[in-house]
């Protein structure tokens, strides 16, 4: 349940973080020797680099704690707060969820909403929010860049960027699956099987995911026991790589998503006027819908992309083609309960269904980089992006609206790297982009024109890095990003006029260490940060009035840090933990917005009753987020090891809308995992028990304030079974 967080918790909370340094600092000199932390590799610049020499803020997330995350059948949303600054949740089920890195996001719940975040899968930009929730399976590792990122990635990173790569077929034979059942029948199988076709020439990889559970919360009204909260999820991918020669190479992949569920459920008047705590009207395993067809939600896509590189005699040359199609739709209780014993005063009923037919989705980007060991090295490019899809709501108690929404970008680009001294490393990139959007009237309840909205912009980012030792860096960037204007239509099912948001800007400086300490036992990485916005985009959910609508605020600012570690204790025990603080406000002072329904507001009201939000923070951006692990093994055997793994995160105080109020927020929500288990040290396998959210909370994610005091809240404890099994 939520956990009212007092200022001395927040306190306590980072006086943790501040102990846990100290505790590196005193400790780590008597450890063995021969534990060492390993090279961690990403791409976060388009190149494979040792995570300690790049000048960005970046997280990356592999192996067991990966692993541990998705063991109960959880979807993306699961990387929320197990990341220093990345927060995530969605009023879509399983689909479209919404992504915040350093409290930038986009609160909207349309499926044409813009984000920020951008979403990239094996180098190809997931950019519509349905898109953004691909099943994660025969994963490598995941990336979270924090901070503008367009100048190597063009859509709408003005937050940041997390970049998944899948594993890739090489020409040795190996294979990895993972099973666990659990709870609720949770069920996973996630695997993957490569191996070489034509010596040399040609390899492949066959990758598949299966979630499924059992539907098992109970609808009170219709005395229907274990009516929702189930789903079948099944995902393919098959990737083909060819190397005739040395300096050619082709990636061909192709894949297929299936969802068949159960949406968001929602819960009526589960707050109390006057108070953020779970009340008497929540049961985790029983809702009172009277609508909304027990939530049902079902949606199916695929796609394809090539990846081709030619080896030139001091450059590589790349090019990355991509296609991605879906279509799908989900239906919603939207008010969580019925007028007849509500639980609570529901004044209306609201069931209303959404969807995307023919998603579309064209993206090419041409590469050229170079490839020599001199001082200089650089990149230049070009990057097209065209998107089309029709959404249709049906609100219920009027005919359906179908509008048509489309985006055409284009971008050129450079960066390029310069070694001026041997500690020295300086790095300059801009970016040119063109982005348009239009909506178009397929069938409305009133008449209105095409709307269209374009930019052109310039982005560009600066960097320094100097290396104060072999195992000490330290960096400093400024950055300059945009989003583009944005057209929200969702308004046109409910009578209202669409609504368009101009281009925000955002102006982002950082400086920052890259550390490995205590013979490379310990991996310390921290960042401080600020940014201002112009004209941030933000959008007006809900209300009394039940909008969605775009807007404007004049200024947006946020102040804060990040803190990255990891302790190799010794052979037997490693230690993680991240600390993140954001403290954002919207600099406004004329902007109003409107309020909730039954809520107890507490900004000032203007004379036509909406409030003032000038000062307040920006929505769904956590103050803080904390996370630990612990991984515990004991040797047995030849070859064996008992093994212990935990994980915890905390995410401090988050506000749910423009607006503030005594109900709509959270603080102090924490979840917790268990893994207990045998493995062969070499990898080979491993057999476990495992919990997620093992104490069982129930943390508020988010609301709904237009009827009543509604609310959604995070996955059930499942308790399960897991075997995983390696060959390489």
């Amino acid at each position: 349940m939520n956990k009212p967080t007092s200022a001395k918790s927040r306190l306590t909370l980072s006086c943790g973080v501040a102990a846990l340094a100290s505790a590196l600092a005193l400790t780590a000199p008597a450890l063995a020797q021969e534990a060492t932390v390993g090279e961690v590799v990403v791409t976060a610049q388009k190149r494979s680099e040792n995570l300690q020499d790049v000048p960005l803020s970046v997280a990356s997330v592999s192996g067991e704690r990966l692993q541990s995350l998705f063991a109960a059948g959880d979807d993306i949303l699961t990387l929320s707060s197990r990341v220093p600054a990345l927060y995530a949740e969605s009023s879509n089920g399983r689909v479209a969820p919404r992504f915040y890195i350093r409290g930038l996001g986009n609160a909207d719940f349309d499926l044409a909403a813009s984000q920020p975040v951008s979403v990239i899968m094996d180098d190809v930009v997931m950019e519509n929010v349905v898109l953004k929730s691909t099943p994660l399976f025969d994963l490598d590792r995941v990336e979270v860049l924090r901070g503008p990122q367009g100048t190597l990635f063009g859509r709408n990173t003005t937050a940041g960027i997390i970049k998944f790569d899948t594993i890739r077929p090489s020409q040795s034979l190996s294979a990895r699956g993972t099973a666990t059942y659990g709870s609720y029948g949770t069920l996973t199988l996630d695997g993957g099987l490569g191996a070489p076709i034509i010596d040399g020439v040609l390899a492949a990889r066959v990758s598949a995911l299966v979630q499924r559970r059992e539907d098992w919360i109970d609808n009170a009204f219709t005395n229907k026991n274990n009516a929702l909260g189930g789903y079948e999820e099944t995902a393919v991918r098959l990737q083909l790589l060819f190397t005739p020669t040395e300096d050619f190479s082709a990636l061909l992949a192709v894949h297929n998503r299936s969802l068949d569920g159960t949406s968001a459920v929602f819960r009526a008047n589960i707050l109390t006027k006057g108070g953020n705590s779970l009340n008497g009207n929540y049961k985790r395993d029983k809702v009172f819908f009277d609508g909304g067809g027990n939530n049902p939600q079902a949606y199916d896509g695929s796609g394809a992309s090539l990846r081709i590189e030619y080896k030139l005699p001091a450059a590589t040359l790349t090019s990355i083609s991509a296609y991605e199609t879906t279509n799908g739709v989900s239906r919603g209780d939207i008010d969580g309960g019925n007028m007849t014993n509500g639980p609570g005063f529901i004044p209306f009923p609201s069931d209303t269904a959404d969807g995307i037919k023919d998603l579309d989705q064209v993206t090419q980007e041409i590469r050229l980089a170079s490839d020599t060991d001199g001082p200089l090295s650089w990149q230049v490019g070009a990057y097209y992006f065209d998107s089309r899809m029709v959404l249709r709501t049906d609100p219920g108690f009027v005919a359906p609206t179908e509008l048509r929404h489309e985006n055409t970008s284009w971008a050129v680009f450079g960066q390029a790297s310069y070694q001026i001294a041997e500690a020295w490393k300086l790095t300059a990139g801009l970016r040119w982009t063109s982005d348009e959007k239009t909506l178009t009237n397929i069938v409305a309840p009133i008449p209105f024109a095409k709307v269209n909205v374009s930019d052109e912009q310039v982005s560009w980012d600066l960097s320094a890095f100097y290396d104060v030792s072999d195992t000490v860096g330290l960096y400093g960037r400024v950055a300059r990003g945009f989003r583009g204007p944005t057209i929200q239509g969702r308004d046109v099912a409910f009578f209202g006029a669409p609504s368009v948001a101009q281009s925000e800007t955002i102006l982002s400086w950082e400086a920052g260490f890259k550390s490995e300490l205590f013979d490379r036992r310990v991996r310390l990485n921290g960042a401080v940060f600020t940014y201002t916005v112009n004209d941030p985009q933000f959008t007006a959910v809900g209300g009394s009035g039940n909008i969605v609508r775009l807007l404007n605020a004049k200024e947006g600012r946020a102040l804060g840090f990040e803190l990255d570690g990891e302790w190799v204790v010794n052979e037997n025990l490693v230690l993680t933990a991240g600390y993140s603080y954001a403290d954002t406000e919207i600099k406004d002072s004329t902007l109003a917005v409107g309020v909730c329904a039954q809520c107890t507001v507490t900004d000032p009201l203007n004379s036509q009753n909406r409030a003032l939000i000038n000062g307040n923070p920006f929505p769904n951006a956590p103050e803080s987020i904390f996370d630990v692990s612990a991984r515990f093994s004991l040797p047995i055997g030849n070859g064996g090891e008992l093994f212990a793994y935990t994980d915890w995160n905390v995410q401090g105080r988050t506000n749910l809308f423009l607006y503030e109020s005594r109900e709509f927020y959270t603080d102090g929500n924490y979840e917790g995992g268990l893994k207990i288990g045998y493995a062969r040290e070499d990898g080979a396998w491993e057999a476990a028990l495992f919990a997620r959210n093992i104490t069982d909370e129930s943390n508020v994610k988010g609301g709904i304030d237009f009827n009543n005091n509604t609310a959604f809240v995070n996955e059930p404890r499942v308790i399960g079974v897991s075997l995983t099994a390696r060959l390489r």
